[in-house]
């Protein structure tokens, strides 16, 4: 795995998992259309997150990406669990098919619950493709299949996810570039393009700044690379007259960090975040006003980077 590649955070899966959370009908729509149809959509979903936890908890784990475990309802009335293995990993993993097989039978004993598997494959090896486990022995046998797909089998059919309506499409795209592509600048031209197309399909403000996350999340830029990224982005929010701040915020993050560590002090990034915290959630209160006034330069450098994911002031600020 190249630097570029290299994640940001510890959470390995973050972006598939964001990926599955916020759009997994449409996964479901885009890369299981078969299975697609036998849901119940109008009753929703619900993500098991810690009934999945309970059954891998002890389990050979190998170097899977994502796992998800989703309760839907089917049409015919029936409830049913959906497991999710997004493999993402440059090498085949021999175990990966029995690890499949042994999410499914300890889900099945443990909840009593119908469970189906589906298998993700994100490497880029042409003939990794596990869709079933077998074992044979004395007369005793056992044979588990499960419905699988393999994204690289989507660059035949690239200028379909170019015009798909199914967001998700997004996320696959991204997801091979970030694979296929080793130079840097060919990465950062794949990464802009991709963006150009959240601003031309007219998705909302929440939609766009969500999917963003994701695309910026999978395809890592070489350090000296970001900026120039970021300038281009920032462009095309100005030609769309779609100022959303995710962008337009990192940018001005990161032009804050550059002033405070030129300036020698903190007032630089202090300022810069007055005015994120402006642009994020609104006017500033007073409290939170005291707490930058009288904050650390590493205190500072940690919400500059924490303001990025913060979901309100109180948790950027550690206000308890």
């Amino acid at each position: 795995m190249s630097d570029q590649d290299s994640p940001r955070r510890t959470d390995h899966d973050s972006p598939w998992k964001d990926a599955l959370e916020s759009y997994f009908q449409e996964f479901v729509q885009l890369l299981f259309p078969a299975i697609h149809g036998e849901v119940d959509w109008l009753q929703g979903y619900s993500p098991m997150d810690k009934e999945l936890q309970q059954i891998t908890a002890d389990a050979s784990s190998g170097r899977r990406h994502a796992d998800k475990l989703i309760k839907v309802h089917a049409r015919d009335g029936g409830e049913t669990w959906v497991l999710i293995h997004v493999e993402v990993q440059g090498e085949p993993e021999d175990g990966f098919a029995q690890r499949m097989y042994t999410y499914q039978y300890r889900l099945r004993d443990r909840y009593g619950v119908d469970v189906v598997s589906l298998a993700v494959l994100a490497d880029t090896s042409p003939g990794f493709r596990p869709d079933s486990f077998r074992y044979s022995r004395w007369g005793c046998e056992l044979s588990f299949a499960f419905p699988m797909t393999k994204l690289i089998d989507w660059e035949a059919r690239w200028a379909d996810l170019e015009v798909s309506e199914n967001v998700f499409a997004l996320v696959v795209m991204a997801q091979i570039k970030a694979k296929r592509l080793d130079d840097g600048e060919a990465r950062q031209r794949a990464k802009v393009g991709l963006i150009r197309l959240l601003y031309e399909r007219g998705y909302s403000r929440v939609q766009i700044q969500r999917l963003f996350h994701i695309i910026d999340w999978m395809i890592q830029l070489p350090r000296e690379l970001e900026r120039g990224f970021l300038e281009v982005v920032y462009a095309i929010e100005e030609e769309k007259r779609m100022p959303y701040i995710n962008t337009a915020e990192r940018l001005g993050i990161e032009k804050g960090i550059e002033q405070g560590i030129q300036q020698g002090h903190n007032l630089g990034v202090a300022d810069t975040l007055r005015k994120q915290i402006a642009l994020k959630f609104g006017e500033l209160p007073a409290w939170a006003d005291e707490r930058l006034s009288q904050a650390s330069d590493e205190q500072l450098d940690e919400w500059v980077v924490k303001i990025l994911s913060a979901d309100s002031l109180e948790a950027l600020l550690d206000k308890h």
